[in-house]
């Protein structure tokens, strides 16, 4: 079963399995504009919960990207040095930013599922 959950710092997390696939959502994406650069932690580094793991940059600004949960990063989205604007194209897809393995997915519990990002980012506006 495919669980995926958000932060309300906008960062999303997909866990199939052992595997947690993280990224930004298409609010942060949106919020930035085009996304020109991406900084992403290396296969093997140890990432807590809420640490910083990766930047982003885009014409308008530079943001961190936080651990949704912690874990052991398993693979770096290699395709994002070459064409950083595929976070624009396909933020939750395509433009993901790393895979980890979850060292505690419990964690998980304390993020919103789909429904509660939507309600989340209508109370934002």
């Amino acid at each position: 079963m495919i669980t995926q959950r958000y932060t309300k710092e906008h960062e999303w997390v997909r866990v199939d399995g052992d595997t947690a696939t993280v990224g930004i959502s298409d609010y942060a994406q949106e919020q930035l504009g085009d996304i020109v650069y991406v900084d992403l932690p290396e296969a093997g580094a140890e990432l807590e919960k809420g640490a910083e793991a990766a930047v982003v940059e885009s014409v308008k600004a530079a943001s961190e990207v936080y651990a949704p949960i912690g874990g052991e990063v398993t693979e770096a989205n290699a395709a994002l040095a070459d064409d950083p604007a595929k976070v624009n194209g396909d933020a939750e897809g395509e433009g993901w930013f790393f895979k980890l393995t979850a060292s505690d997915p419990s964690e998980l519990d304390g993020l919103m599922d789909s429904a509660a990002y939507e309600d989340y980012l209508a109370n934002l506006a």
